[in-house]
């Protein structure tokens, strides 16, 4: 496997995993069973489902746990299950990059959670206005 189709895979299962524990996860299940669904026998969503669920179960349980080799045994797993199913089916590598449009964020700030735009009117605002995507732990050098 090339090292495009094998970095395509670890970008896949890293926003599999990031949207696995937001708020968009409904839609990004759905998404990602269809994914994995058309590369297994028919009728096999339901299985994918319950396995994308008992991974998101480990994943929301590590990270109260702030077990970070969990997270990272998770993530390796659902890489392996991208570059199997890229290896598989070529046409994989198109949908895995529509996939990713959708669950990661781009360029143009779309995303996970759609455009977002906030608009401050009335007057003077006394105070702070912060948007944010993520908000957390920043180390800054």
């Amino acid at each position: 496997m090339d090292a495009e189709l094998t970095a395509l895979a670890a970008a896949g299962a890293t926003a599999l995993v990031q949207s696995m524990v937001g708020d968009g996860w409904a839609h990004a299940r759905d998404r990602a069973v269809g994914f994995f669904s058309r590369r297994r026998p028919a009728g096999d969503e339901d299985a994918v489902a319950g396995e994308l669920d008992e991974a998101r179960e480990e994943l929301i349980a590590a990270r109260d746990a702030e077990d970070e080799d969990t997270t990272a045994d998770v993530q390796a797993e659902w890489r392996n299950r991208m570059r199997r199913a890229l290896r598989a089916d070529p046409e994989a590598a198109a949908e895995l990059r529509l996939l990713l449009d959708e669950l990661a964020p781009g360029e143009g700030g779309a995303g996970r959670g759609g455009n977002v735009s906030n608009r401050i009117t009335g007057g003077v605002q006394h105070g702070n206005v912060i948007q944010a995507h993520t908000v957390g732990d920043v180390r800054l050098s």
